[in-house]
């Protein structure tokens, strides 16, 4: 299972056992007593993943005591929550692969999909409820601003919106509140002082916005084997993301060039055949909107590391200045 670096050994060992605790905690609070429910409920987890909410969670949890029961309680939610997320992720955008396994929709249908990502936020939520009113409360809260990013990035923008303003509201809302939670959520239960659970919390949103960032360039210029997800799932199905927005902007102005207008009308196209998908993929993956999403990405991340400048320097904030590095180097 690949997980995201934070730069300092020591630190990384000593938060490992604990990740793998909550590996174990993860794997028994999706066991399911029926059979359908139990397979489908292991498939992403057992597909793996980079686990970095919580990683984020006990991270933040050393700005207190990171030993308390109730931060590995915290890093299991936030991980079903997400789990529950890409169940219903996939059906709406016809993902073919999640973590290079088939998505569960593809295995079981649409309908078991959907029901076993609502387990699994049921999971979410009783695990929660053991962590008290004010985690049930800001569980909601993220719940419903994954719903509405959600929600957002399916409508589109109004007429009156600027798209790529629109679109990084649905980043914030879709990925960053539940890395913000995280963060939250560790530093809370970790016992750290109200100022510095404020300062994380900023920092995973900022964070959050830069890693998917990250992911729009890494979901065009990585292969299926790197990703576990099929490159250009997105376009197919007429998701916008960054590059394609920034493409839009660019061929609305004097300065659009021939090959600027040519690729967006191939993007705008038909693009059920591989061969198709495959050609507009190569061509926007050496086009300079990659390269203008992954500077955008470097100045969330910058902007992350600048919302906790105020904590007391040593390893964990060191670690959290890697942490958003790590981030959006995986796009360089």
């Amino acid at each position: 299972m690949a997980t995201l670096t934070i730069g300092n050994a020591a630190l990384d060992s000593e938060l490992q056992p604990r990740l793998d605790l909550v590996e174990e905690r993860l794997r028994d609070a999706v066991a399911q007593s029926d059979k359908l429910a139990d397979a489908s409920s292991r498939h992403l987890v057992d597909a793996g993943g980079k686990r970095l909410r919580p990683m984020l969670v006990l991270l933040c949890a050393q700005l207190g005591d990171g030993s308390r029961p109730e931060v590995l309680d915290a890093a299991v939610v936030v991980e079903l929550t997400h789990l529950a997320t890409l169940y219903h992720d996939d059906v709406m955008d016809s993902a073919p692969t999640r973590r290079g396994a088939p998505s569960a929709h593809e295995v079981w249908g649409n309908s078991v999909a959907i029901l076993t990502g609502d387990l699994l936020f049921a999971r979410a939520s009783t695990v929660v409820a053991g962590l008290g009113p004010a985690a049930v409360r800001i569980q909601a809260e993220t719940f419903e601003r994954l719903c509405i990013g959600q929600l957002h990035e399916t409508v589109g923008p109004d007429d009156a919106d600027d798209p790529v303003a629109f679109y990084l509201q649905v980043l914030a809302d879709k990925t960053a509140s539940l890395i913000a939670t995280s963060a939250r959520f560790g530093a809370m239960f970790g016992g750290a002082p109200r100022s510095m659970v404020e300062q994380v919390t900023r920092y995973g949103e900022f964070a959050g916005v830069a890693f998917q960032l990250a992911d729009d360039v890494i979901d065009i210029r990585s292969d299926a084997a790197t990703t576990g997800k099929t490159p250009g799932t997105d376009l197919r199905e007429g998701v916008p993301t960054m590059p394609v927005l920034l493409l839009r902007r660019r061929v609305a102005s004097p300065e659009a060039t021939d090959e600027d207008r040519a690729l967006l009308a191939a993007i705008d196209g038909d693009l059920s055949d591989d061969a198709a998908l495959a050609d507009v993929v190569a061509r926007l993956a050496v086009h300079p909107v990659l390269d203008e999403t992954a500077e955008l990405a470097r100045r969330w991340a910058y902007q992350a590391v600048g919302a906790i400048a105020s904590l007391p320097e040593g390893d964990v904030k060191d670690a959290l200045g890697a942490f958003a590095e790590a981030l959006v180097a995986r796009a360089a």
